[in-house]
């Protein structure tokens, strides 16, 4: 048996390692599990940092492998424990329902309702509720009383943090200054945040360049065109209010974030400052094994437990059957769903508090249709992983790398991309935390897999480095820069 503890908590590392040894030991003693399976076992101790999540306190991750990986006398068994959700004295009941094959069938036959089959985690319906929420984060704050940003650590965006931004204005307008001085300054100098919200930071961003600009006597305020982009002109209507102020110089514009070119591409080379905070981390994401040389892919399927069916199916005044349904009608139509609108929004939110993911792994070679995000081929993403631990499961961070390589076209020779996110910027740093999908209010949250936007930068001609966030105590947000290499 191999344990692997994936995380640095002192106050419950050793209680509860020492807890799953002596549990898998007494199985083994009392014949529940054979010495052939023992010798296969490998399990993951978790400590998930993120309260509202898809995992259940144990679960087996299933392989699919392909004909070499099957030559092997014992299958392996990976068993992936989040020791924040063991309860004392749970553990060996927890356990058994967990790996037993007869349980383990039983309870997904007669105690799981399945809203789709398996497939990558990037197609899967968790990732409609993700998008239902920022549709209508409105409803959704409105039952919580609570705004999205008080649902980050800290209750704020490190995207508003004020040093943060004067120090942002300052680069920027320093970049003018030089280009200036060269004769090299545009007539319109175009900036463009993704993910403005409620356009906090832009108001902010904008009062201070004029104040700056005032300061300096440089006159360079009226030449920004500072374009404010989200995904709905309806969500953008929210933004408009708090740039009241700086209106003549603003543009907003309902844009892919995936793909900001196909919008934009008026405006191809032309934007010197590209910026967005708390965006990657939610755009549509998939991970990946390492094990052995080969790379498998993890696929999902989203389920809800037959009591927590039940239980909302009751709650809601609708029958348990139904429940499938009126899912998918939820996504289509929101709150709206359900006669009574109250209702409606306990459904959704009970729905996306109960929704689990069942995972297995696939051999990479059998799923040929499986592809890489652009910019990553199969051999190359072998050559990233030369030096890797040999077994490490991480995101391929898809949606991320989509839209960093979508927006670099946009960027002026000396423009710069600059993301507040949180990142690995080491993949070895996965061998050491869990790092996502967790819920974030009604939303997913992943980290960003640094190291692989690192790598497809530099192919397409970028460099790119990782500033730590200095202006909070704590903070696990990263700065990301990048520019055309000279």
């Amino acid at each position: 048996m191999i344990l692997n503890l994936n995380y640095t908590r002192r106050d419950s590392a050793a209680s509860t390692s020492s807890e799953v040894v002596s549990t898998f030991l007494s199985l083994l003693e009392e014949k529940q599990i054979t010495p052939s399976q023992f010798a296969h076992l490998h399990i993951y101790l978790d400590w998930l940092q993120y309260k509202e999540n898809f995992r259940e306190p144990v679960s087996v991750v299933e392989s699919e492998e392909g004909e070499e990986s099957q030559e092997s006398a014992s299958p392996r068994m990976d068993v992936r424990i989040d020791t924040r959700q063991i309860a004392p004295g749970t553990l060996r009941g927890t356990v058994e329902q967990a790996i037993y094959p007869e349980k383990r069938e039983q309870c997904k036959r007669g105690d799981r309702v399945y809203l789709e089959e398996f497939g990558s985690f990037r197609a899967s319906i968790a990732w409609d509720f993700n998008r239902l929420y920022w549709q209508r984060l409105k409803d959704w704050e409105s039952v919580t009383g609570r705004s999205y940003e008080k649902e980050l650590p800290g209750g704020s965006s490190d995207g508003h943090q004020p040093q943060a931004i004067a120090d942002s204005v300052e680069r920027f307008w320093k970049l003018l200054n030089e280009l200036d001085k060269q004769g090299r300054l545009p007539q319109e100098a175009f900036i463009l945040e993704i993910g403005v919200g409620l356009a906090t930071r832009a108001a902010l961003w904008l009062d201070q360049f004029c104040a700056l600009d005032q300061q300096h006597g440089t006159n360079y305020y009226p030449r920004i065109r500072f374009l404010l982009a989200d995904y709905s002109l309806a969500s953008l209507e929210r933004s408009r209010p708090a740039v009241q102020k700086h209106l003549e110089l603003c543009s907003f514009i309902a844009l892919d974030a995936l793909d900001p070119t196909r919008t934009l591409s008026f405006l191809r080379h032309k934007i010197l400052y590209v910026h967005s905070s708390n965006m990657y981390d939610n755009l549509s994401d998939e991970e990946v094994v390492w094990r052995d040389n080969r790379i498998y892919w993890v696929e999902a399927r989203a389920y809800l437990s037959a009591h927590n069916t039940e239980r909302i199916a009751h709650e809601c005044d609708i029958s348990a059957a139904d429940v499938p349904r009126m899912i998918h009608r939820l996504l289509e139509v929101g709150a709206e769903a359900l006669p009574d609108r109250r209702k409606g929004m306990a459904f959704w939110m009970q729905i996306w508090k109960a929704m689990r993911l069942e995972e297995k792994l696939v051999d990479a070679i059998d799923l040929p249709e499986a592809t890489f995000p652009a910019g990553l081929s199969s051999a190359q993403m072998e050559d990233i992983l030369k030096d890797a631990p040999s077994d490490l499961r991480f995101h391929l961070s898809s949606g991320a790398l989509e839209s960093f390589r979508n927006t670099l076209p946009l960027l002026h020779p000396r423009g710069y991309l600059q993301v507040q996110d949180i990142f690995v910027t080491n993949l070895h740093e996965y061998s050491m935390g869990f790092y996502g999908p967790g819920k974030l209010g009604g939303s997913i949250v992943n980290w960003v897999n640094g190291a692989l936007v690192r790598e497809v930068a530099e192919r397409g001609g970028y460099d790119v480095h990782f500033v730590p966030f200095p202006y909070r105590a704590g903070s696990k947000t990263s700065t990301l820069y990048t520019t055309r290499r000279e």
